[in-house]
């Protein structure tokens, strides 16, 4: 008897290739007793033996018995998301729970769940959706009334993996399970707090959808807006579905521009010709499929303000970007500095730094120490720790909650719509042309006039 059937519109894409199928394959060799159905869906005309090999060639060096039982019993159905008749077609091929995941663009995940509105799903329906969640706020609205017609807030499950990371999910026992943090983790102690995911690959072939997104849309839209969510919200009195999406989103809704200023608050560059890793890489307007009229930044950086008793006045800078010298995925919360220091001490004493390495996951706290030759004289001394990987990494984390209908790691409707809200003035001023576009050579850490971050 299957238990779920995991249907996958998109199946032929490269996201479900790269990083969905792999995740399945990953999960299944850690619970091989789920009892899965997995049906493949796309608008290419694909014969059920080609879907298989495709199936087994994803599931690479994570093949194991039970994902290979599942491989073999796959079937593929050629299907149009946009039509109704191919989706109660796909309906037909359910067999216990359904899983519904979407890895296409949010127009046709809208159109799709129009038809599905109309024509009723199997009762326990999941629907699972990939970023973005609209375009703006106003479509991310329009989704969400169409997703709410076909079942409740709880079955809908808005992916962002980054919610699956392990070491952000670690920032949660640091700073409530130990009392050298959960005191001081605010304003009063706080000076800044600056989430960066640097990457050093540049557009890899992804021009049709980045050309469009860009930087801002792409990463600090979506993910690392939710992660400040984590790291700023209030204790929850558990780490259950409600209490914890209830805590982050009002966060999200406190969240506003620093100084409400769309100009002075945010920046944007994107690279030119350069050398990463010691491979060339061409300019962005001269990357096959970008349109330079389009003006799309690769790095974008935002200061924001989360307007509550416990963060007033810390700014929050979120910061994310291609082709950049070197990979740096981390959260850096800077102390203030002590009130006094007893005369007497030789040498600076900066606000300790507690960082959070997104990968390798690691922790580190930076502190002012003396001792030494001179015993009076302070110096800045590290102490780490490994985090180490979670059971399972990302996509697989968030797989196995979407299948378990456990919805504490996908995003509530009401939070991607205050995301949209959040960045939706820096797009507007950009759109308008208020902020320039600066440039960074491929390889570099960014523009030489943008101010330095800790």
């Amino acid at each position: 008897m299957t238990d779920t059937t995991l249907v996958i519109l998109g199946a032929t894409g490269d996201l479900t290739s790269r990083l969905l199928l792999p995740a399945l394959a990953e999960l299944l060799g850690r619970e091989p007793h789920r009892t899965l159905r997995l049906v493949g869906a796309g608008r290419s005309d694909l014969s059920a033996t080609a879907w298989r090999t495709r199936v087994r060639q994803a599931f690479g060096d994570e093949r194991s018995d039970a994902a290979d039982a599942v491989a073999k019993a796959s079937v593929y159905v050629q299907a149009d998301p946009t039509k109704a008749a191919d989706m109660a077609r796909l309906l037909d091929e359910i067999e216990g729970r359904a899983v519904l995941y979407f890895a296409v663009p949010p127009q046709i995940a809208q159109a799709s769940c129009e038809h599905l509105a109309e024509a009723g799903v199997p009762e326990g329906t999941i629907l699972a959706l990939e970023k973005p969640f609209g375009t703006d706020r106003e479509s991310a609205h329009a989704l969400n009334e169409t997703l709410l017609k076909v079942v409740p807030e709880n079955q809908i499950f808005r992916i962002d993996h980054f919610l699956g990371r392990s070491t952000v999910l670690n920032i949660l026992g640091i700073r409530f399970a130990n009392r050298l943090f959960e005191p001081v983790w605010s304003a009063e102690h706080i000076e800044s707090v600056v989430i960066r995911f640097d990457e050093s690959l540049g557009l890899e072939g992804r021009a049709g959808y980045y050309d469009e997104a860009g930087a801002l849309r792409d990463m600090i839209q979506s993910h690392l807006l939710q992660v400040m969510a984590v790291v700023a919200m209030e204790p929850p009195a558990t780490l259950h579905e409600t209490d914890f999406r209830d805590a982050t989103t009002a966060v999200l809704r406190a969240t506003s521009l620093w100084e409400d200023n769309a100009v002075r608050s945010a920046r944007r560059a994107r690279y030119t010709a350069g050398s990463v890793d010691g491979a060339d890489l061409p300019s962005y307007v001269d990357e096959a499929g970008v349109d330079p009229d389009r003006r799309t930044e690769t790095l974008a950086e935002a200061t924001f303000e989360v307007r509550t008793a416990r963060w007033e006045g810390v700014p929050f800078t979120l910061r994310s970007g291609k082709a950049l010298g070197a990979p740096d995925a981390e959260i850096v919360l800077t102390f203030r500095p002590v009130r006094h220091l007893p005369a007497g001490f030789t040498g600076d004493a900066p606000g300790s730094q507690l960082r959070f390495a997104l990968g390798p996951d690691r922790v580190t706290l930076d502190l002012n120490i003396n001792g030494g030759e001179d015993p009076f004289a302070l110096r800045r001394e590290q102490i780490s720790a490994t985090l180490g990987e979670g059971a399972l990494r990302a996509y697989a984390e968030v797989l196995s909650s979407i299948l378990d209908g456990d919805a504490v790691l996908a995003v509530r409707g009401d939070a991607a719509e205050e995301c949209w809200r959040i960045v939706q003035p820096v797009l507007d001023a950009w759109a308008r042309g208020e902020t320039p576009i600066d440039e960074y050579p491929a390889g570099s850490s960014g523009p030489e006039n943008w101010p330095a971050l800790p």
